[in-house]
């Protein structure tokens, strides 16, 4: 018997793409295309100046997308329209099965003290929706001078 080392993050994750398996195969094969939820993905990571989100939303038109902080709370939402026919050399051919995610989605974070909530900024490019949220000046980080001792 060898001992391995145990990873519960890995377990965590595991448990979740094993419920949304279930999930996706209660929902049957696309014979059928309902306005439900998807969340898309996302990345946080934060530098000493500011605390970035990049959210994975292709097919979302711009003017579909709503960005709000309000009370330390940042929320996105957004809504992928399905398009139930292809046009193709003048006919039109309904569509019967589905792969894509379609409908609504809804995300928020709760935002630490730290940061500006006044200034944020918000760009979109190539389906990736890019949050930045600068840190207030007191939590940015500072290098303090080491004097002589007296």
């Amino acid at each position: 018997m060898s001992i391995g080392r145990w990873y519960p993050i890995r377990e965590v994750a595991s448990l979740h793409d094993r419920v949304n398996s279930l999930f996706q195969d209660f929902a049957g094969d696309g014979q059928q295309v309902t306005a439900a939820s998807f969340a898309p993905a996302v990345d946080v990571f934060e530098n000493g100046e500011k605390l970035v989100l990049k959210l994975d939303i292709p097919g979302i038109k711009e003017e579909d997308l709503d960005v709000r902080v309000e009370n330390q709370t940042l929320s996105v939402r957004g809504e992928r329209k399905f398009e139930s026919e292809e046009k193709e050399e003048n006919f039109h051919r309904p569509v019967f099965s589905v792969g894509r995610r379609y409908g609504s989605f809804y995300r928020s974070f709760s935002l630490p003290t730290m940061v500006d909530t006044e200034n944020v900024q918000a760009s979109y490019n190539a389906g990736v929706l890019k949050l930045e949220l600068k840190k207030k000046a007191s939590a940015q980080p500072r290098q303090i001078k080491i004097g002589a001792a007296a």
